[in-house]
């Protein structure tokens, strides 16, 4: 069998994220879609033991040989989608669906004095369909709610202008109780019935802010006119219309017949995703990947990409949207979208390339442990402008309170992982008082001089817990032992992740997903840990010193001797003569006993 991806790797490298998943089989025929609120741990459930006592299941399992996703923005658009797609490649192991099991649609239909109504046949007769809906309950209090803040026509009365002018109709019962302003009679112009039309169509795209002021607004007159019960079916109601999205990423009755192209690329790769939309639906898409040969440039590999996949897949296709402008010498509209429905749809399909692009490389990393770390080195040394890969790295952080117990920390990543056994504490020595610049400068400086007299191969870089301040101490220690220039160094700072360099007036902002900016924090976060840590120690033992050792004739052995027994200075307090004198004996039990009780 050829297994396109191993099974164990690609289960790990997916993402926890709603979509649609689709198995092939050897003959890279789709045999299963289905839908995930979390794909990976949908996908995984396929592979674990329990599944092969099923015996269908486990046929299913040994014909995959290639799993692929498409995400998408909520559980919905992955019900929706996995509803095209069924229909569209009637997978064998998938229960076929039938026209009349379909999801609803809001349908506005072509007429003067258009009705506004739910339908779950979709004909092409110039009317306007919104959906679909993967609630019946969402489209009835939508409905519902159109039908109270705009009284439409319900009536299948043909309506001409001139028949109303003819007065070939009758005022019926729905007029008489408010649902409907009576066109047929001329009681409602077409000019104001059309603005009524605008709205409601904002309203089913999901432009709710308006409705949902106005519904509070109603909420609030009937709980101060005591209609309680009125007021909790308006507030279920806004609930409701607040919980939902109206408007789904997938389809939009709007877009017919469509391509979307995007594209991601890397120092070596670019990766092409493809999104065919028919009929508001996406029915097809997949990532392509493109080895670079000359550093192409995107739009060139773009280009080359949609050419390849059009005449593959002799598409009739009328608009091509793309990320940006490219020319094509081909028959299509192409378009760039700036908002709306198609932008959505061009968001969708640039998130899909990205997965797709981090999902091969976490399958490689898993495949070969040292390209994974020789990847982050390379993006290290280029984002952090460096001579040769940080392969060992040291970052330095103080700790202090207002210059008391003054402490120091280093932790050490070698080939981008924690090396503990390397890991140092610093007292510090020659400085009194809070002066972070001056410890800084005195820990940088003893611990490179130590390196330099002991021949130990010095790091590829330095990293300063600190802003520019820190960071031009630790480089005065530099300068003064000979190595400035030596060793890459660099400052973060905390608050804004703020990268500084020597000289730089201005900082520098590393993307905050980037795996360059997590090593750093990484490592920052590893030596903050390990300085509090020894801080802490020091300011115990330091609070023992102070109230125990003060007392004359006890010596650091007694008091060892009192916590251990009495577990902490306030009980020792507490004791009795006799409680003291059964562990250090009468003598100093009386000077301790006195000590306290003065």
């Amino acid at each position: 069998m050829n297994v396109t991806y191993p099974f164990s790797e690609i289960l790990q490298t997916l993402p926890e994220k709603p979509g649609i998943y689709q198995y092939f089989d050897k003959e890279a025929k789709i045999i299963y879609v289905g839908k995930a609120k979390n794909l990976k741990k949908r996908v995984s459930s396929y592979f674990n033991r329990d599944v092969f006592e099923n015996r269908k299941t486990s046929i299913l399992v040994k014909n995959i040989v290639d799993i692929k996703f498409i995400l998408v923005e909520t559980e919905t658009d992955a019900l929706l989608l996995e509803n095209s797609l069924i229909k569209k490649h009637q997978p064998k192991y998938n229960v076929l669906l039938k026209d009349d099991k379909t999801y609803p649609w809001i349908c506005i239909k072509k007429e003067l004095f258009p009705r506004v109504f739910y339908t779950r046949k979709y004909i092409k007769d110039g009317s306007m369909y919104f959906g679909p809906y993967a609630s019946v309950k969402v489209v009835i209090t939508l409905l519902e709610l159109i039908k109270k803040l705009y009284p439409l026509r319900t009536c299948n009365y043909n309506l001409t202008q001139k028949t109303i002018e003819a007065g070939k109709f009758k005022l019926c019962l729905e007029y008489h109780l408010g649902n409907c302003k009576a066109p047929c009679v001329s009681k409602q112009s077409l000019a104001d019935y059309d603005t009524s039309i605008l709205h409601i169509k904002e309203i089913i795209k999901g432009n709710l802010s308006s409705v949902t002021a106005l519904l509070k607004q109603q909420m609030l007159e009937h709980s101060t006119k005591y209609k309680f019960e009125l007021a909790q079916v308006v507030k279920e109601k806004i609930e409701l219309l607040e919980k939902y999205q109206s408007k789904s990423t997938i389809v939009s009755s709007t877009i017919d017949n469509l391509d979307v192209f995007s594209i991601i690329s890397d120092e070596n790769n670019g990766y092409v995703n493809y999104l065919k939309v028919v009929n508001g639906t996406i029915i097809q898409g997949f990532t392509m990947e493109l080895k670079k040969k000359l550093d192409e440039p995107d739009a060139e590999l773009l280009s080359l990409a949609i050419v390849d996949i059009l005449s593959r897949h002799n598409n009739n296709v009328k608009e091509v949207i793309v990320p940006f402008e490219i020319v094509l010498a081909m028959p299509y509209s192409i378009i760039v979208p700036q908002r709306g429905d198609k932008k959505k749809l061009l968001e969708l399909s640039l998130r899909n390339a990205d997965y797709f692009r981090k999902d091969k490389q976490k399958q490689a990393d898993l495949i070969d442990p040292e390209r994974h770390t020789k990847r982050i080195l390379q993006q290290m040394m280029k984002d952090l402008r460096l001579q040769e890969e940080p392969r060992h790295i040291e970052c330095f952080d103080n700790s202090n309170i207002q210059g008391a117990y003054p402490v120091a920390a280093m932790a050490v990543f070698k080939d981008v992982k924690p090396s503990k056994k390397d890991y140092r504490h610093f007292n510090i020595k020659t400085v009194e008082g809070p002066n972070d610049f001056a410890s800084m400068e005195e820990v940088i400086y003893r611990r490179f001089k130590r390196m330099l007299d002991d021949s130990q191969p010095i790091p590829q870089l330095i990293v300063i817990d600190g802003g520019k301040g820190q960071l031009s101490s630790a480089l005065s220690s530099l300068e003064k032992l000979g190595l400035r220039g030596k060793i890459g160094i660099i400052g973060i700072a905390k608050k804004l992740e703020e990268i500084y360099y020597p000289g730089d007036f201005l900082p520098m902002y590393l993307d905050k997903t980037g795996e360059t900016l997590k090593t750093l924090q990484h490592i920052r976060d590893e030596a903050h840990r390990f300085g509090i840590t020894h801080h802490r120690s020091r300011r115990e033992k330091g609070t023992i010193k102070s109230v125990l050792t003060e007392i004359k004739g006890v010596s650091d052995t007694t008091t060892q001797k009192l916590l251990l027994a009495f577990k902490s200075v306030k009980k020792v307090k507490e004791a009795t003569v006799m409680q003291l004198t059964e562990v250090v004996g009468k003598a100093k039990a009386r000077l301790v006993f006195n000590y306290f009780s003065k």
